[in-house]
């Protein structure tokens, strides 16, 4: 059976961690920076994890949890 290929573009917004969760990268972080406080400029760099209804979808798009 052929090797899956995973979809780039989902490939470059996620990342799976080593215990299996999927991360993703908080949007707004780049449009109208210097309006927001200094906290909120902090938690863009956070990754956070992305939620369990999306969870399945996302593996199917990165097959082999390309990060």
């Amino acid at each position: 059976m052929p090797k899956m290929k995973p979809r780039k573009t989902a490939a470059k917004r996620f990342h799976v961690t080593g215990t299996g969760k999927i991360m993703r990268s908080k949007g707004m972080k780049s449009h109208l920076r210097r309006n927001k406080s200094a906290r909120v400029l902090r938690q863009f760099d956070e990754m956070s994890q992305v939620a369990g209804v999306d969870r399945a979808r996302i593996q199917k798009l990165i097959p082999y949890g390309v990060s």
